[in-house]
């Protein structure tokens, strides 16, 4: 992909903290991932202190980041068919329920390594259903410009966190025992809620006519399946996400190795946070400069030379190279993101959020579970070196396997110019399948150039509900073609018309009508009750 900042105004990597309403949620996502960050290390630390196994001790990872697997999908379709704020409001609570539990159980001595690992479950389930809702109220909040300096704050509230909490996390837990960080984080959602309720969220567009579950569900996976950008960002995120998951999953170990205490592990998943905020100020520099494929191949490999440095070096300059490797996470992560949202529609905003996070995550809890296994089996330090040439395998597999040409610059305007379709009949809504078919007459010469547009014009169908599109020939008349393609119900084909069709689709469409003798005719057929 070309470089996406060239041309463009500089904005200030803290432009949207002046925002208010972007401000407040920022501070109170923030406090929530300082409390989230310290839970996770209060429950490793526990399984260390406990002398677990690797394989349990990567458990802890692979406990909160598996409920991404099973419920992802369904959190970004819930996120786009209901108030995300309530949405949010509520799964802050029932999180901080579930804290607060956590910590009188612990409170009370009746924890052991399997309740703890029940419960970071629950809570990974929370994070789960509140994540989409997360990232696609940022480009709410800030103006279309600020959507890359929102996408790298947003990194900041995970990885300034993971600077904050760990180290925070360390000196409670010598100083207080488990049970206090386990509170503190209990303590966090509360926060959140809060400051949910207090945001206001404008009135949206469209809330009366909200999709039901199951074809909202269906609609979101036809538009991933027919999406070439976001199908390349989401292999991308897997292919960094599963060689980078055995650094988080182990370190723990590594801890064992240098003889730490938790203070000492503190500082070094600190380490890791300190070179994400650091990275918040390179970052925009570097994508001046540098194209964003080569941002996330050079993050690989400065990702690479961290894991090395926990599975070799002593304390200090381990510490030193987990701060690039930090750097290198969030470089990685701001650039995915940015990608996505500069490319999702309005529509499909959350379900395509929450499969990035079902990809990314689901791809995280699978290699954090390996690599333990790995370093049950072999040991921590052949686990690392291991994930580390991956690492290297994938920075180098950007020049075969790069972000596509388009991403982050295509157009996602709705388009209104769509006439209503003047029927003999008054369709209920949930009237369907509809076959739609298209009649072209196509300029003489042109039917090649024609077949291969309208290409394009199927997937940008998929992407926006359609399926069993189909292009026909006549036998008889050799301009005349025949587009035809279904939609589960004559909502969604209003849906498709009115609000999912982008400035990009028009383009498509437009590029292939070019070849031909004035509009395509469209006719709709429903569904009668003798094809059942």
């Amino acid at each position: 992909m070309s470089n996406s900042q060239a041309g463009a105004v500089r904005i200030s990597a803290w432009a949207p903290l002046a925002i208010p309403a972007f401000r407040v949620l920022w501070f109170a996502q923030l406090g929530s991932n300082i409390g989230t960050w310290m839970q996770t290390v209060g429950a490793q630390w526990y399984l260390v202190d406990a002398a677990a196994g690797a394989a349990v001790i990567a458990l802890v990872q692979t406990a909160s980041l598996a409920p991404s697997i099973l419920f992802s999908l369904p959190a970004g379709v819930l996120s786009d068919v209901l108030d995300r704020r309530k949405l949010l409001i509520w799964g802050s609570i029932v999180s901080a329920i579930i804290a607060a539990a956590l910590t009188v159980v612990a409170a009370a001595d009746l924890l052991n390594p399997w309740s703890l690992l029940a419960f970071t479950f629950l809570l990974g389930i929370t994070s789960t259903l509140t994540s989409p809702a997360w990232q696609a109220i940022q480009p709410e909040l800030v103006p279309r410009e600020q959507i890359g300096a929102s996408s790298a704050l947003g990194g900041v509230t995970v990885n300034g966190a993971r600077a904050v909490g760990p180290a925070l996390a360390g000196l409670i837990l010598s100083a207080f025992g488990v049970a206090v960080v386990f509170g503190l984080n209990a303590l966090s959602f509360v926060v959140a809620a809060i400051a949910l309720i207090w945001w206001k969220r404008p009135a949206q567009q469209g809330l009366d006519d909200r999709e039901h579950f199951g074809a909202a569900l269906r609609a979101g996976v036809r538009y991933i399946a027919s999406a070439g950008l976001v199908r390349r960002i989401l292999l991308r995120s897997a292919l960094f996400a599963f060689p980078a998951s055995a650094l988080w999953a182990l370190l723990p170990l590594t801890s064992r190795r240098l003889d730490l205490d938790s203070a000492g592990y503190g500082l070094l998943l600190g380490a890791l946070g300190v070179g994400a905020i650091i990275g918040i100020f390179l970052l925009p520099l570097a994508r001046r400069r540098y194209s964003d494929n080569v941002v996330i191949s050079a993050s690989a490999v400065l990702f690479a030379v961290g894991t090395l440095a926990a599975a070799f070096l002593p304390f200090f300059a381990a510490l030193v190279l987990l701060v690039l490797a930090g750097l290198a996470w969030i470089g990685t992560l701001t650039v995915l993101n940015a990608a996505l949202q500069l490319t999702l529609p309005q529509w499909v905003r959350s379900r395509g959020a929450a499969t990035y996070i079902l990809v990314f995550m689901g791809t995280m809890a699978i290699g954090s579970f390996l690599w333990g296994l790995v370093a049950q089996v072999f040991g921590t330090t052949a686990a690392l070196t291991a994930a580390a040439v991956l690492l290297v395998l994938v920075a180098a597999s950007t020049r075969f396997l790069p972000l596509l040409p388009g991403t982050g610059t295509i157009d996602r305007t709705i388009s209104l110019t769509w006439a209503t379709p003047n029927l003999v009949f008054d369709p209920d809504p949930t009237d369907g399948p509809v076959l739609v078919i298209n009649r072209y007459i196509v300029r003489p010469n042109a039917v090649a150039p024609f077949e291969t547009a309208m290409k394009d014009v199927a997937a940008s169908r998929r992407r926006t509900g359609g399926y069993r599109w189909q292009l026909f020939r006549s036998g008889e008349d050799e301009d005349l073609l025949l587009e035809s393609f279904m939609v589960p119900s004559w909502a969604e084909f209003r849906r498709q018309q009115t609000q999912r069709l982008t400035g990009r689709d028009r383009e498509i469409l437009a590029e292939a009508r070019e070849y031909c003798e004035g509009d395509p005719v469209e006719r709709h057929y429903f569904s009668t009750k003798t094809s059942s």
